[in-house]
């Protein structure tokens, strides 16, 4: 088994300018590192235990079968936080049957996100007897 030090994912937008005010002003995404200079230039957010890198440019956005997970302490909270930042909310939170609570959004190229709080009695969290 390969030793993963770190890892990240890599996203090459169509409009970079676009991309970096959505995740860096709307989400709030603290940033990791910058590198490069101009339109192009790499932009990298801390993403809790991963990275999100948006740096480059594509002429066609993401495949739609890409979405983010984001885990946040406090789901509500998160969504009026984005509602204030102007970001649109596809779906507010909802407890879901498999006892998560998961709002969605979307970047700008059409990236679902999922923001979900874990329940501090959600298995996830808690297993009983272990």
């Amino acid at each position: 088994m390969v030793h993963v030090l770190s890892s990240r994912i890599l996203l090459r937008p169509t409009d970079p300018e676009r991309s970096r005010a959505f995740y860096g002003e709307k989400l709030g995404l603290g940033v990791y590192r910058e590198f490069g200079t101009g339109p192009e230039r790499g932009t990298v957010y801390f993403l809790g235990g991963g990275f999100l890198e948006v740096a480059g440019r594509s002429e066609t956005p993401p495949s739609p079968g890409m979405e983010l997970w984001l885990q946040v302490a406090d789901a509500a909270a998160a969504h009026d936080q984005l509602r204030q930042r102007g970001v649109e909310v596809l779906r507010p939170p909802q407890k879901e049957p498999w006892g998560l609570i998961e709002m969605w959004i979307a970047d700008p190229d059409g990236i679902r996100i999922c923001v979900v709080e874990v329940p501090a009695d959600h298995p996830i969290r808690y297993r009983p007897g272990i």
